[in-house]
């Protein structure tokens, strides 16, 4: 995904000389194709997350569309109140890219696990969250986001994703996007953790449960008409994200439902409000928390039991 990201924003980039990329000293073998060829569109602000916000910040604030580049918790945490104060209040074009939601950085232990980040940036007013589930989606959010007004949080895997879709015909913001329909169970998926969904439906045929599967690019806005459409037709609704169940995606799609009368039950696999005492790469780790495609069917199959 971030290869993609950075190829995008390239070709966007040499056409808008208002975009620029804020780096927090991380990324430079990606980063490099941007810098080589864009030069006076990117700065290294170091290792000063904080600053580096502040910075984009201001750059944005007098005009320029300005996207911060760290991973794991960094862009996010670290400096949430830059975001909060700088960035969303002002409505400022600030395009925070965390790269490695999740897992991804599983190895280094829980200060580089962004497993609370969705969460917290959804909370910020006005803040757009997009989560993508492969290259596809991450490519047609990166061309949104530049043209989306205000400040945005974009949300990628690391790189190895299984590509889900060939294209994607008219990208929308706050549109989940069908990837065929089913019976019974309508599995809803955002970011990465995309990869363990086609695992989990094979498992789950082999009890004859066939679900509805659909992908939700965007976290906030949500899409709200597809969440009570789904909800009317099916007995489950199940949510899957890679990240605390509190307040997430899952949190999302269950305040839709709240709001809307009564409809199926909702499932939300995910982090139980809990830190990763735990280390190891994000295979590992998604199977210790049930977020593998066996944890993920098992949990769906003894919720419809």
């Amino acid at each position: 995904m971030r290869d993609t990201f950075v190829r995008t924003l390239i070709e966007i980039a040499k056409e808008n000389s208002q975009i620029e990329v804020v780096s927090g000293d991380l990324g430079f073998g990606v980063l490099k194709p941007f810098y080589e060829q864009l030069p006076d569109q990117f700065i290294n602000a170091g290792i000063a997350e904080q600053n580096m916000t502040g910075v984009a910040a201001g750059m944005a604030l007098e005009g320029k569309i300005v996207f911060t580049y760290s991973i794991g918790t960094f862009p996010t945490l670290r400096c949430l109140e830059q975001i909060r104060n700088d960035c969303a209040y002002h409505e400022a074009n600030v395009k925070i890219v965390c790269i490695g939601g999740g897992f991804v950085y599983g190895s280094l232990g829980m200060s580089h696990q962004a497993t609370e980040d969705i969460a917290i940036m959804r909370a910020l007013p006005g803040v757009a969250v997009f989560c993508p589930g492969d290259l596809v989606e991450a490519e047609e959010a990166t061309k949104a986001i530049v043209n989306y007004p205000g400040t945005c949080y974009l949300r990628l895997g690391r790189g190895g994703e299984k590509r889900i879709h060939d294209k994607i015909e008219n990208f929308q913001i706050g549109k989940a996007i069908k990837i065929h329909d089913g019976k019974r169970v309508a599995l809803f998926s955002t970011g990465a953790i995309f990869e363990e969904i086609r695992g989990a439906e094979e498992i789950l045929s082999q009890s004859g449960i066939c679900p509805a599967v659909y992908t939700f690019p965007t976290v906030k806005p949500i899409d709200c008409k597809t969440i009570l459409e789904c909800a009317e037709r099916f007995d489950l609704i199940v949510t899957v994200e890679e990240h605390n169940i509190v307040g997430g995606f899952g949190s999302a799609v269950a305040e839709v439902l709240s709001e809307q009368g009564n409809y199926a039950p909702l499932l939300k696999i995910g982090l139980h409000d809990t830190y990763s005492t735990l280390v190891g790469n994000q295979k590992y780790l998604r199977a210790q928390f049930g977020l593998d495609a066996a944890g993920i069917a098992k949990q769906i199959l003894e919720a419809l039991t």
